[in-house]
């Protein structure tokens, strides 16, 4: 068997985006693979026949990551293939093609002067999208000669200044996004016109077409409110003026809505009881009025959060049928796909192995989805509703079956406070049950995600390296209903934190081969607070690894792209009124306490967990005569080690095992 190794990340293949055919005979989804040579990520998009299983490459740019079929036979997929369409200076160009599933070459379809995503066919030649716009750029269009030079001229000067005057200013992943806004078209091919279809100031987040009613339901935030988490939403029809707003008062943030059955299913809640984590309620809108009135609260959760390091690129986890709502649910430690009826809920693809439902579709009464399987990575699978899984893709078979992949082994135990926390031990390769080893804790972001059983990278790399990897999901995580997920205020690294520290109890005393003197501990986002929790509350780990890390929340809520409410509502203060609780809860104020060796791994585009935390707390360190290092990552944001440049994602993982391969094995410093 081979090692596992930090470069095996351009061995494994990322499947995501299944969609199926009008007539169901073809299944089309992306295929991603790193590439450590040209240092980027190389997406195509492969078909497969339902009746035969046969599977194909269908593009091979190395560039095709979004699709959308236009009919039995032909796909639209983005991308300027002839290089012909270079956006002049203020400008932006989409160039869709069309590709027949059978062969032939692709070929232009049409070309729409805006930053498109979000392709929806709704008939031939009508399609809806969304596209970003800049409200401060600079209009050339009609100008011509000094007049056009001039407001080019303006452009380029303009790139040396950013102005702030709204929250929020940036994104992680998407950079300054101050008066950008994804906006909702309407785009007649035959004619070539775009028609706006939203308020101007609003951003979208989601939209949906009913063919039968001609009309349009869209969702977002309106920015005449500070309020981030509250939403608008609109009927409209899509040939005609008539518009109706819901009547959400400007009370809930919305997860879901879509025309089910005549009516506007929503899924949304108000925050009230449990912050912006809260799990929300589903609710029916009359599209002609904008009536709500409120179904049932069965304290869903509406997307897989399982978490893995082996993923690429999104894909569907929603969709109508008939009078049924499907959607992807974390319950436990595992996804499903979950069907809603409006008045119960009922897994419907429910395999016996554990893992992860990534994306699906559904056609003639079978899904097609993208899972992971029991410590396996992504593949397409199929299922009836409540039937047998079957697999239909066997891209990684051959990485698993070559490479030497450590079982999971389940720890689950029910803490001090009577709670059940589920957690997994991984075993060194080669373990021998008479010799002594190191260990390392790895604790998840969010906080509200979970770990389960697909394949982590990291996990398995630092298992071939020689050691124990364990991890768990304590309070404050999903797939156990809100009140498990709340650890809001005075119990957010309290309750979540002996959850932590009592199942590295339970783990030394399982597991006596592991040396207590040599048991690090890492984690990003949330675990990067937990990190630099740790650090500041006990002596018990040799060494730390802290990744995209919280230790002021003063700061930390006045500078990054959800701090502003996210961590206000997680906390319960504010640097005003309750400046006292919010330091309290800042890992800052007990660095002076810290003696254990702590690594920060930070991107300087993380505007997520923004790299002034990470900054903080390793000066304060340094301070305090506590061995630290810093690995700043330019150009990369909050999803480094997810989605990262490959070399980056290498260094970044070299970094951290060299660092506990020092403090935990004897070895070298890092270099």
């Amino acid at each position: 068997m081979q090692k596992i190794t930090m470069q095996d990340l351009a061995e494994i293949h990322c499947l995501s985006q299944v969609a199926c055919s009008p007539d169901a005979k073809h299944v089309a989804f992306v295929v991603t693979k790193p590439s450590i040579e040209k240092n980027c990520y190389c997406s195509n998009i492969w078909v497969l026949e339902t009746e035969s299983g046969s599977c194909r490459k269908l593009t091979g740019g190395d560039k095709e990551s979004d699709f959308l079929w236009l009919d039995n036979e032909r796909l639209l997929f983005s991308g300027d293939r002839k290089q012909q369409h270079k956006p002049q200076p203020g400008q932006n160009v989409t160039v869709y093609n069309c590709i027949n599933i059978h062969g032939g070459e692709a070929e232009e379809f049409f070309v729409l002067p805006k930053k498109a995503k979000g392709l929806y066919r709704v008939n031939d030649h009508e399609f809806l999208l969304t596209a970003t716009d800049d409200l401060n750029a600079v209009d050339l269009s009609g100008l011509e000669g000094k007049e056009r030079e001039a407001a080019i001229e303006e452009i380029e000067e303009e790139k040396d200044y950013e102005v702030f005057d709204e929250l929020p200013f940036w994104a992680n992943g998407k950079g300054v996004v101050n008066k950008l806004r994804t906006r909702l078209y309407h785009y007649d091919s035959q004619e070539d016109k775009l028609h706006l279809l939203s308020p101007e100031y609003m951003n979208v987040s989601s939209f949906d077409y009913d063919e039968q009613t001609d009309r349009v339901l869209y969702y977002g935030h309106d920015y005449q409110w500070m309020d981030e988490q509250k939403d608008d939403l609109y009927v409209r029809l899509l040939h005609g003026e008539k518009q109706v707003q819901v009547d959400l008062q400007h009370r809930y943030g919305v997860d879901a809505a879509q025309f089910v059955g005549g009516k506007i299913l929503l899924a949304m809640s108000e925050g009230k009881r449990y912050g912006t984590n809260e799990n929300p309620a589903f609710y029916l809108a009359d599209p002609d009025t904008g009536a709500v009135s409120e179904l049932c609260d069965l304290d869903p959760s509406l997307r897989s959060t399982v978490g893995s390091d082996c993923r690429y690129g999104g894909g569907k986890g929603r969709k109508a049928i008939g009078d049924s709502w499907y959607y992807t649910s974390t319950r436990g430690y595992d996804s499903f796909i979950v069907r809603f009826s409006f008045d119960k809920t009922e897994t419907v693809v429910s395999p016996q192995l554990h893992g992860s439902i990534d994306c699906f579709d559904y056609a003639n009464g079978t899904f097609y989805y993208v899972a992971m399987r029991d410590n396996g990575l992504q593949e397409i699978y199929c299922c009836k509703e409540n039937g047998e899984e079957q697999k239909l893709t066997h891209f990684n078979d051959e990485y698993l079956a070559s490479h030497s992949v450590s079982p999971l082994k389940e720890l689950c135990f029910t803490d001090s406070d009577g709670v059940e926390i589920d957690g997994w031990v991984i075993e060194p390769v080669g373990y021998d049950p008479n010799q002594s080893y190191p260990a390392i804790l790895d604790v998840h972001g969010g906080p509200k995600t979970v770990y389960g059983t697909p394949f982590f990278h990291e996990m398995q790399l630092w298992a071939n390296e020689g050691y124990f990897v364990f991890f768990c999901n304590p309070r404050g995580g999903d797939g156990k209903g809100n009140e498990f997920a709340d650890i809001r205020g005075k119990r957010y690294g309290v309750l979540d934190y002996n959850d932590l520290m009592e199942f590295t109890d339970l783990v030394l005393e399982k597991y006596p081969q592991i040396d207590k003197k040599r048991v690090g501990m890492t984690g990003g986002s949330y675990g990067g607070f937990m990190a630099n929790w740790i650090v500041g509350h006990t002596d018990r780990f040799a060494a730390v690894a802290s990744q995209r890390s919280i230790s002021n929340f003063i700061s930390k809520c006045l500078t990054t792209d959800i701090g502003y409410y996210h961590n206000l509502s997680a906390v319960q203060s504010d640097p005003w009124t309750s400046q006292p609780e919010m330091w309290e809860r800042s890992p800052l104020k007990y660095a002076d306490r810290c003696k254990i060796p702590t690594l920060f791994i930070q991107s300087d585009e993380d505007y997520r967990c923004w790299m002034t935390d990470a900054i903080q707390m390793f000066t304060a360190l340094r301070m305090h005569g506590v061995p630290t290092r810093m690995c700043l990552f330019h150009g990369e944001n909050h999803e480094l080690s997810r989605s990262g440049k490959p070399k980056h994602r290498i260094r970044r993982l070299r970094e951290i095992t060299s660092w506990f391969d020092h403090y935990l094995k004897g070895e070298p410093s890092c270099r």
